[in-house]
């Protein structure tokens, strides 16, 4: 035996179809949520929890995937959401269609290393060429930065508040945005996403500074405070129990007394070290004892308990304080500040914000919406907003949507092709057809003719001034899209390109797998044992 008991092994053919196949069916899944006109999905999971959405990386994350090659997909999609923040089912439907076209090679007997190699060369000419045609724009141009935001918000569900949710993710963008060696870089962890179950989508707004979905341990605490010196405390303020089982034997009452006395003592000394630094708000990771409550409510310091290490965290950094883990050795210099903490409830929820704080580039959304799904859907066309912005912040050129960048792309790879020579020609010319199922999926989807398009979108890029002539799907014709100020970051294209070029090579040069077999369930137990 040299596998394991219970292993299998395919080989050849069978592997390289099989694993075309399920790649294949993965891209079909999600190309009809391609473009402004594409189809939602609804996703049961098996605690019949529904999520509907038409984002690319969402539907594959919640899809349960089996099969090894599929699974690439998902990362494929992961990878373009993680480092794009949009195009993940651009990504996920050139990769399957790059995947058809070399199935159609195979057939004609050219050797999966000649195909890879082809791929290779005509996805570096398409980068090339997407340099050098894409369009520089002014960073600080707001109704440039607002179509590109927009473009990436079109289709959803949540299309109505487009033109808010774009305002919004500019001026958190900016806010938070830092400039390194001429680059304006964001980190996303800056921009705090909150959700709100009720009234509208139109009535989500931005916060410069963090919200805590939190509140104050104790009614009559401040709910407003004004100059807020704040501790942040990753330590329990509370009488800590011994890592080891003790038993205190107490004879008399007076020792019952002095016992509590005691605790009573450890508890005021805690709060009057809290105190002494000038503190007047207190955000602690972990539980605060009733007797502590008492005593800070006693000194008017507003205070809440049980807060998550990642708002922890953005507490220290938008406030300045230090991460307290010693009350003992606690000083003024780990105070941080901001301008006003206030309690406010938000339909059925409480929340703590904590604004003007001493670090500016700390910002919060709150998002609102007339239900649980629709306020998932607005999470994610925010998430993509801003995903774009920072694309155009960190390069800032942007290409026209509406297939036209795909045609475009595939008219040159065609003329590159006539460069190569050999069976890598047939791959070159392989790449450019597949690009052109992106605006054939966009016509499919907004119910037009696919084949009279596309002879509409060849013969106007053959002419002069036809690079940005794409779908308009709103009226099914060919149109400029740069006139339409359908606007995309190349670094979307770009990413693209790059994962579906990188997903097709890996499955295609894969001619051998090796499984292994599962584990046996569990044997269940005979009946009326115990367990």
């Amino acid at each position: 035996m040299v596998l394991k008991e219970g292993a299998t092994r395919s080989r050849g053919t069978v592997v390289q179809r099989g694993n075309i196949t399920a790649a294949k069916i993965i891209a079909e899944l999600i190309k009809s949520s391609l473009g402004p006109r594409g189809m939602d999905k609804m996703l049961v999971d098996s605690l019949g929890d529904i999520t509907i959405t038409n984002d690319g990386y969402e539907i594959l994350d919640e899809a349960d995937i089996e099969h090894p090659a599929a699974k690439i997909m998902v990362e494929v999609a992961k990878t373009q959401d993680e480092v794009a923040g949009d195009g993940t089912t651009t990504a996920v439907v050139l990769a399957g269609a790059l995947l058809k076209r070399a199935e159609e090679l195979l057939d004609k007997k050219i050797h999966p290393s000649a195909i890879v190699t082809g791929y290779r060369k005509a996805s570096d000419e398409s980068i090339r060429v997407l340099k050098m045609i894409a369009q520089e724009i002014d960073v600080d141009d707001k109704d440039v930065l607002q179509k590109v935001a927009e473009t990436a918000m079109h289709g959803k569900a949540t299309d109505s508040a487009k033109t808010l949710f774009s305002e919004i993710a500019i001026k958190a963008v900016k806010l938070v945005a830092e400039e390194k060696d001429g680059t304006l870089l964001v980190d996303k962890d800056d921009i705090q996403l909150v959700k709100s179950v009720g009234r509208g989508l139109l009535d989500s707004y931005l916060v410069q500074g963090l919200i805590i979905d939190k509140e104050i341990v104790h009614p009559d605490m401040p709910k407003y405070l004004e100059d807020a010196k704040i501790a942040v405390i990753d330590t329990a303020l509370e009488i800590e129990k011994p890592e080891f089982d003790a038993r205190i034997r107490l004879r008399d009452p007076i020792q019952i007394r002095a016992f509590l006395d005691e605790e009573e003592r450890l508890l005021s000394e805690m709060v009057n070290k809290i105190t002494g630094t000038g503190a007047n708000v207190v955000m602690c990771q972990r539980g605060i004892d009733d007797l502590a409550q008492h005593y800070l409510m006693k000194n008017g310091i507003l205070s809440v308990r049980r807060i998550k290490m990642s708002d922890v965290e953005r507490l220290s950094k938008a406030t300045g304080a230090k991460i307290v883990t010693n009350i003992d050795e606690m000083s003024s210099d780990d105070l941080g500040w901001a301008e006003l903490v206030r309690e406010e409830k938000i339909g059925e929820d409480t929340f703590i914000f904590i604004e003007g704080c001493k670090n500016p580039r700390a910002v919060s959304i709150m998002m609102r919406a007339g239900f649980e799904r629709m306020l998932d859907e607005a999470e994610r066309s925010m998430q993509d907003g801003i995903g774009v912005l920072v694309d155009v912040l960190k390069e800032n050129k942007v290409v026209a949507g509406g297939g036209s960048i795909e045609v475009e792309l595939a008219k040159q790879i065609r003329d590159f092709s006539t460069k190569i020579s050999g069976r890598e020609q047939l791959a070159v010319e392989a790449f450019a057809e597949a690009l052109e199922e992106v605006p054939t999926v966009l016509s499919e989807n907004a119910g037009l003719d696919p084949i009279d398009i596309m002879v509409e979108l060849r013969a106007a890029h053959e002419k002069e001034g036809g690079t940005w002539f794409g779908i308009n799907v709103l009226n099914g014709e060919v149109a400029n899209m740069i006139d339409l100020e359908v606007l995309e970051p190349i670094i979307v294209k770009e990413q693209a390109i790059k994962s579906a070029v990188e997903a097709a090579s890996m499955i295609l040069r894969i001619d051998d797998m090796i499984a292994s077999s599962k584990a046996p369930p569990a044997p269940e137990p005979p009946p009326g044992a115990e367990y």
